[in-house]
């Protein structure tokens, strides 16, 4: 058993090679080798966290060290960040304070850790609220010094490496966050490589068992895309031999995380995902202003070696990205009758798609980019949303969660100016995009010279010409019609100015009502009229005088004043007389409120299913599910599927009202689950399917649905079933009926 003092020795040493590494990684990049403000750091750092401990058990400085070295080595920023990283626990952790930190290194320092300081209690914290405002936070300073969300990443990644010390409802919580609002976030910042970790981690901790498949299916056909990647580079490498080319060939494989959402996305198998090889094709260019001419040099090369796929064809070189990336993409027939993508970029463009931003300030002096225009311009829209207060945490979310795009379109306007939108945007969202006031006044537009509709969603390529008329007001409708954050917030806040206004005439309308009825204006009178008009409060009630939908007359005038009205007895229900001889005071006994404990996994048992707890409607889990429950408003448990949308946005937003959980049913409920069964249609294929399911499976089938056309059939048939593995016992049975080529559970 180690002493008190061999494990501080131990610690020490630990601590020690740890920073040395920190060091020696800093000394080989091209940073100004400022080496004494990061020692500085360090020691300042150790000293202040002294003695304190992670939940791994190692000494608590180990994270800073872990979070400056992804800071220097996989963003690849310089001495500043590397000692804001050191420090950014500091402030939070200890009792020093940030004018000590300026004190001591400095304004910028002492900036970049407090901005890190604001933002780091509320993701973590216990109220929703105070999460979305520390997210806001984020945002803000993020506005002010790019590198606070750089290091925020980090913090972030160094956490999700160690999650496995958390508590499972924890990881979850992390978890859910990191998928909702970091990943999204690395990604529009161009920080690829990290993202893709961030999702790896997510998907591993929320669903171990799947991803450990995955990794294991990998790595079983590891062999077979090896034997592929060098069979199918061999003539590209002879080609760019004979070209001159100085490059490298590199593989890339799907990660785990992606493959597993093109399985939940287009319900197939691993083994029906054909695009999990691609090939990387990274040359230096022989000339500096030849660089994008190279690339296409290469991709006419290679296409005179495979064909390549004709829509398949993506060009990131001459329009790069709104995050920076820069690429060309093409897909070829390889020489097994398989499509693989190859992506072509020179080293300098593989620089920025593994580090983003930062990447441009190594290629271009005075540590500025052209590039930079794109991220000031999305930063300018983060302002823009944040000059609009949004009441409700999860709106607030949705709405960044709209800016953070990657797939893009360009559109031109008539005057050529070239524009990036997010696929999918639409006339209106190209409207608020040009201004403000162009969105407002919109009635329609001109794309390629033909008059569309507000709701007609861009392609690239497209000219679009924004009509106008002054008499046009924003309508709420128009939400259902957009797709980008700043179409959004400008809607949505002009909505909630109009529906002040109209709260506002409904209380001066209705203080002239009780005024002129000579009514007292006390909260009984209004609760009155509140549960007359099925207005859940005051608030409500103003709001539907003041739209005019509520027109106060002698009804009430009646209601308040007691008066008997006429018109309340058609509401009262006859009574039958098998109710009357009831026991008039007889009630089912309330059952106690159930006192959960957030630490532990609560177990879903059927007569809990049935009395307490909530199936959500929006993902329909059923036992063996990997499930966890979301405590409601009115101390309700929600039970959602980990993977649901739903409880993404939930685990980022209300992330301690998260519970683990875990089903304990014995086959004891039955649940309706849609099955969906696709093949080839042929007489009497239907009788076989629900002889399957009725005869030999025994399940009762709630509802069929099958159509027919030109040759196929697709159904899909609503089962009661008890659990996951009944789903999976019928899935198999249909399966291997002859003409049945497709048979997949559906969430809805």
């Amino acid at each position: 058993m180690d002493t008190p003092d061999k494990k501080t020795a131990a610690d020490d040493l630990m601590i020690e090679t740890a920073f040395q590494e920190l060091i020696n990684d800093y000394l080989k990049t091209k940073h100004r080798k400022k080496i004494e403000i990061i020692t500085k750091a360090f020691k300042f750092a150790n000293q202040a966290h002294k003695g304190v401990r992670r939940l791994s058990g190692e000494p608590y400085i180990m994270h800073p060290l872990s979070v400056a070295k992804i800071v220097c080595n996989e963003i690849g920023l310089g001495s500043t960040s590397i000692a804001a990283a050191l420090l950014h626990d500091v402030v939070e952790d200890t009792d020093y304070t940030v004018e000590d930190i300026e004190n001591l290194f400095g304004p910028k320092i002492a900036q970049i850790v407090d901005g890190l300081t604001k933002i780091s209690g509320g993701i973590f914290g216990d109220k929703a609220s105070a999460q979305a405002e520390n997210f806001k936070k984020l945002l803000l300073t993020m506005s002010d010094d790019i590198r606070v969300i750089l290091i925020k990443i980090a913090d972030r990644l160094h956490n999700m490496r160690t999650l496995g010390a958390q508590p499972a409802n924890k990881r979850y919580k992390i978890a859910g966050e990191t998928l909702y609002i970091y990943a999204p976030i690395a990604s529009r910042l161009g920080l690829n490589k990290i993202k893709s970790e961030l999702e790896n981690l997510s998907f591993k901790y929320e669903h171990p068992e799947d991803y450990e498949s995955i990794v294991a299916k990998l790595n079983e056909t590891a062999k077979e895309r090896d034997e592929l990647f060098t069979e199918f580079t061999a003539p590209i490498r002879e080609k760019l031999d004979k070209m001159g080319f100085s490059y490298e060939i590199k593989a890339r494989v799907k990660s785990p995380y992606s493959i597993w959402m093109k399985m939940q996305t287009k319900h197939i198998a691993f083994e029906d995902i054909f695009d999990i090889l691609a090939v990387r094709i990274i040359f230096t260019p022989k000339k500096l202003d030849d660089e994008l001419n190279n690339c296409f040099d290469i991709y006419v090369a290679i296409s005179k070696i495979y064909k390549p796929h004709p829509d398949r064809l993506r060009d990131w070189v001459s329009h790069p990205k709104s995050n920076g990336y820069q690429a060309l993409h093409v897909t070829l027939m390889g020489p097994k009758g398989n499509w693989v993508e190859v992506q072509i970029r020179s080293k300098r463009m593989d620089d920025v798609a593994e580090q983003g931003f930062t990447a441009h300030w190594k290629y271009k002096e005075g540590g500025g980019s052209e590039d930079e225009g794109e991220l000031d311009k999305w930063l300018h829209t983060i302002k823009e949303i944040l000059e609009d207060p949004q009441p409700d945490a999860m709106d607030f979310l949705d709405t960044i969660k709209l800016n953070l795009y990657t797939s893009e379109i360009f559109v031109f306007t008539p005057k050529g100016d070239l524009k990036t939108l997010p696929q999918g945007a639409t006339v209106l969202d190209f409207a608020f995009m040009l201004h403000s006031q162009l969105g407002s006044n919109c009635i329609g537009a001109k794309v390629n010279h033909k008059l569309v509709p507000l709701s007609y969603k861009l392609n690239s390529g497209d000219q679009v010409e924004i009509l106008t008329a002054k008499a046009i007001r924003i309508k709420r409708d128009w939400l259902d019609m957009i797709t980008t954050a700043k179409a959004k917030t400008v809607i949505t806040s002009y909505l909630r100015k109009e529906e002040q206004k109209q709260k506002e005439e409904g209380r001066k309308l209705l203080e002239e009502f009780l005024s002129k009825e000579n009514i007292e204006n006390t909260d009984a009178n209004i609760m009155k009229l509140c549960r007359l008009h099925g207005c859940e409060n005051k608030e409500k009630l103003c709001l539907e005088i003041g739209s005019t939908r509520i027109t106060l007359g002698d009804n009430d005038k009646n209601e308040i004043k007691g008066r008997q009205n006429w018109m309340k007895f058609l509401r009262i229900p006859f009574v039958s007389s098998s109710a009357t001889k009831t026991e008039p005071n007889k009630t089912e006994p309330e059952e106690p409120a159930e006192k959960i404990d957030k630490k532990k996994t609560m177990i879903l048992t059927a007569d809990k299913i049935k009395k307490r707890y909530v199936i959500a409607k929006c993902c329909n889990p059923i036992p063996g599910d990997e499930v966890l429950g979301y405590i409601d408003d009115n101390g309700k448990v929600i039970i959602h599927k980990i993977q649901c949308p739903i409880a993404n946005k939930l685990k980022a937003g209300y992330g301690n009202r998260i519970i683990t959980t875990e089903w304990d049913t014995h086959k004891e409920l039955s649940f309706t689950v849609p099955i969906k069964v696709e093949g080839i249609d042929d007489f009497g294929v239907l009788n076989k399917i629900t002889e399957v399911i009725s005869r030999e499976l025994e399940v009762n089938i709630k509802k069929l649905e099958i159509e027919s056309d030109d040759g196929i059939f697709r159904g899909t048939i609503y089962l009661y079933v008890h659990d996951v593995e009944d789903v999976r016992t019928i899935c198999n049975n249909l399966q291997k009926l002859e003409n049945v080529k497709s048979v997949t559970r559906l969430d809805k």
